[in-house]
This record gives C-alpha cells, structure tokens and sequence, in this order.
C-alpha cells in the first residue's frame, strides 16, 4: 500500500527526532574523545565486497541481503553491516599511505538486513560504528570497548556486562576447527540443516547457531582458548588485564582474535547491544596492503529501546521559546519581521501563517510549548512598544520595538 512503510522500517516522527539528534551528539562526543575522526560510506556497494568480507558461510549473506542488479547489469547489494564500506574505502582512498593509526567513525548509517522484524531489530536500522586501522596492541580493543562501555554508562544504562573471547589466527584456528570436528561429527545429523551445511565450510560458525537444540549440542564443545597460538594467548591476556573476560563468539567471518559483545546482565538478561572485535585479515583479503584493524558496531535504535526501557530518555525540548502573536492582518507583516529578529539572534520564534484570531494564536502557542507571547499591534504598538507575556506565570509587560528582540533574547537565556 502507498500509505504503508514497507515491512522492517519505521519513519522518524517530528516529536522523535530530538532524541536521534541527542544520541547522535553523544556519540560524537565519544568518538572524538579517543580521536576518531567521521567517515561517511554509500548506502550500497558491490555484492562482490560483502561475499569476500564479510564471509559466504554467513546468516547476513546467504539470508540477509538486500541485493539486485542495476541497470548495468551490476550486482549491488545494499549495506548489511558498516565494517567492509568502511575498509573498502580505506583501501581506495590510500588512507594506509597516511599516519597510522587511521581511527574513524560513522553514525546514523543506515544498514539493511532482510529478516524477520522484531524488538529492537528491524529491516532499515541505523548503526554507529568505530573502526581502528594500523593499531595490532590489544590497547586498541581495550581503547574500543572502553569508549562503548563509558559511552553507554554515560547515557545511564544499568546492568551492562562486557564478554570478551579469542577465536584465535590463521595459525592456531584450524587446531581448533579440526577438533570442534571431531566432537560434531557424531552429533552433526542432530543439528539443524544450517549447522549440517556448516560442518565442512566453516564449522566455528555452529557454535553461533541460535537453535536452541544446537546450543545444547555445541555447550560441551571443546573451548577455543585451549587451542590458541602462543601470540593468540599473549594478546587475549593482555587484554584481560584491562577487561573482565568472559567468552562469547560473534557471527561474522572477518574477525581474527579478539571478539567482544556487551550485553545486559539483569532484566533483559543475555540482550545484545553491540559487537566487534579485531579483523587484521581483512584490509589484505579486500585487495589492500596488510594492517592490523578492530573495530565495533551498535545499532541506534537498540539505545534508544534500551534507555526507554530503563526510564532514561530524555525530555522533548521545547520547539518554540517564543510566540509572536499579531492584532489583525495589518500587523501580520511587523510580527513577521519580528519573529525574524528573534531568530536571528538565536531565538526559538514563531509566528501565525493560519490566518488564526487573537484567541486561537493563544491556543497554537500554548500547544507548541512557547515559554512567551509576543503582542504585536494596538495601543502598544501605537505608543512604539510590544506586550510580552509569560505564559506560565501570565504575568505581562511592554517592551520598546527597537530593543525588544535583544531583551527577550536576555529573559531566555
């Protein structure tokens, strides 16, 4: 229907929008904080990027992509994640020709998952998202999670816990692959057809399976941390030193070692908020030079649901300080000029464009929330002065014409 948002998106109301614009500027503040600098990606890319970066064994790429060929014969696949835009344009651009680290940031990006809509999770959402190039210390995850975790404590949320796990490298992964093989081969015709197809492509991949008959197949796997590389076991304990560890494992193909999820701990107990961790492979895999890399994203509209949980968001500000009402159509055009005054002097204003009387001016502005009326016309403006009245205490005054706009601007501030 054309009077229908099509299935998984949702519009942003006027009466919202303050609070996408709040979450926005915390966000970068955050990022500025660890000198991330804005990186903004098109909303699609060659299908190509997404099947070699983010991995063909995936939910994302063989469920959840939103792809189609353009009219020149292309495959272009809309954004499913922001990590692989983000390393492309690392690649084009030559940003690993320049200083190193390369620490950037993106939000409000919007990212297109076909699934099944549900709370916090929708079709069109909207991630931010922090990537660090060139850095291999684990300071750069313990930088990463740290910003979230202070971003996220910052907002007020309560009962956030922090799960970290290594999935090891190149070198000491597929130790683990061939043992994790070896404890599903007996078990394998049990799990779902997902898992079944898994086991030969990329077996690491069952261990995310959220059937709950293969999560109870998968609880006594071997555990990862037993297989790690020597190099694997220092980062991951490094790391440790400066976070609570607990192990998790995240559903996309590119990470190397560190992975990291926070989630609630009390409540909403086991909800996600976010994800990242290290892929230092990917930049080589997507045609670049070989760097080190991490990075994390988290979707706005998950905040926003959690903050609403927990009573936390804040109160709609006011959309209009001041009201400029007008006595009659022959003082339409000083209220006008009024209300502009006020504006250009950084005042909320507004004025009638309803052809309202007096009384209903009264009501519109009393609606919006205005804090003053203005009374443009009668004896007051005969005499060269205007009726200020402050609408909660109804108290009223008359200020001269030519300094009115200033002496409101003051009474506001």
């Amino acid at each position: 229907m054309l009077t229908q948002a099509p299935k998984g998106t949702r519009d942003m109301l006027p009466q919202d929008a303050y609070l996408w614009q709040w979450i926005e500027q915390k966000e970068r503040e955050a990022a500025a904080k660890a000198g991330y600098r804005e990186i903004r990606t098109p909303v699609f890319e060659h299908t190509e990027l997404f099947l070699r970066g983010v991995g063909d064994t995936t939910d994302i790429v063989q469920k959840e992509m939103y792809t189609f060929k353009d009219k020149g014969d292309r495959s272009i696949t809309l954004k499913p994640e922001g990590t692989a835009g983000a390393v492309r344009s690392f690649i084009e651009n030559h940003l690993f020709a320049e200083t190193l680290p390369c620490k950037v940031y993106y939000l409000n990006a919007p990212i297109f998952r076909y699934e099944n809509p549900q709370s916090g999770r929708l079709r069109e959402h909207h991630q931010f998202g922090m990537e660090c190039f060139g850095g291999k210390e684990p300071t750069v995850e313990a930088e990463l999670i740290s910003t979230l975790f202070g971003f996220l404590s910052g907002l007020g949320l309560k009962n956030l816990c922090v799960h970290i796990n290594s999935i090891g490298c190149p070198n000491c992964r597929p130790v683990y692959h061939q043992k994790l093989k070896e404890y599903l081969v007996e078990r394998i015709h049990d799990m779902c057809e997902t898992c079944q197809a898994r086991f030969d492509k990329n077996p690491l991949r069952i261990l995310d399976c959220k059937e709950e008959k293969c999560k109870a197949i998968v609880k006594d796997a071997p555990v990862i941390l037993d297989c790690l590389c020597d190099e694997c076991r220092e980062h991951f304990e490094q790391l440790q030193a400066l976070l609570t560890a607990r192990n998790i494992v995240r559903g996309l193909d590119y990470y190397t070692k560190t992975v990291f999820e926070i989630i609630m701990q009390a409540g909403r107990e086991g909800l996600a908020l976010c994800g990242g961790g290290r892929y230092d492979g990917l930049v080589e895999q997507l045609g670049g030079p070989a760097t080190p890399a991490a990075g994390f994203g988290i979707g706005a509209e998950r905040i926003l649901m959690e903050l609403k949980n927990q009573n936390l968001l804040p109160d709609m500000p006011s959309v209009t300080d001041v009201y400029v009402a007008n006595l009659g159509a022959e003082m339409k055009i000083p209220a006008f000029t009024f209300c502009q005054s006020l504006r250009d002097l950084g005042v909320k204003a507004d004025s009638d464009v309803a052809g309202r009387s007096l009384k209903a001016q009264f009501k519109f502005a009393d609606k919006i929330g205005a804090k003053y009326v203005v009374i443009i016309g009668g004896d007051e403006y005969e005499r060269g002065t205007v009726k200020l009245r402050n609408m909660a205490t109804k108290e009223e005054k008359e200020l001269p014409i030519a300094t009115a706009a200033e002496e409101i601007k003051g009474i506001i501030a």
